[in-house]
């Protein structure tokens, strides 16, 4: 089968956490045509939130090259931030419409980050499917990411938001 240009890459994300905060797991399943990969990661505290995010910044970040994407999330904070909040967030200098610092700062900076970088190729369309409602790459993601919450130790990093002034460099 010869890869189509065109053609999106097709990802499902997903986030969880036990305990909000507490452990959390992100998971994120890539489809091109007939490949699939699938990536997921843990932090041993977050919140259910930022790893719905951190599923879709490492989904993203994860392809080689810009691409049309479609992304699927259960997530609405996440499809609704990216699609309907963040702009207004910006212009209001990441202040809510109620003038308090938006949550989760750090993340929307590298998730627009990711974004930004395949639009040229045709973006990225957000789609939101129901969880836990029999599609298939949803539950799989969802299973992937419970798996590396529970799977959490000591070892792992902690997922906090830091503030602007703490962020040096790039995101990315």
């Amino acid at each position: 089968m010869t890869a189509n240009p065109s053609a999106s890459v097709i990802i499902y994300t997903d986030g969880a956490c036990l305990g909000n905060p507490g452990p959390g797991g992100w998971a994120a399943i890539l489809r091109y045509g007939e490949h699939e990969k699938e990536l997921s990661g843990r932090f041993r505290g977050t919140t259910n939130n930022r790893m719905e995010m951190r599923a879709a910044i490492e989904a993203l970040n994860g392809l080689k090259r810009p691409c049309p994407v479609e992304l699927y999330t259960d997530s609405s904070y996440l499809r609704d931030g990216i699609t309907k909040w963040v702009n207004g967030w910006q212009r209001n200098g990441w202040r809510t419409a109620s003038k308090q610092p938006v949550k989760n700062q750090d993340l929307w900076r590298a998730l627009l980050a990711a974004v930004t970088r395949h639009a040229g190729a045709g973006g990225v369309e957000w789609r939101w499917t129901k969880g836990h409602a029999g599609n298939a790459y949803n539950e799989r993601a969802d299973i992937l990411a419970s798996l590396e919450a529970a799977r959490t130790t000591a070892d792992d990093p902690v997922d906090a938001e830091t503030s602007p002034q703490q962020q040096t460099g790039s995101l990315l």
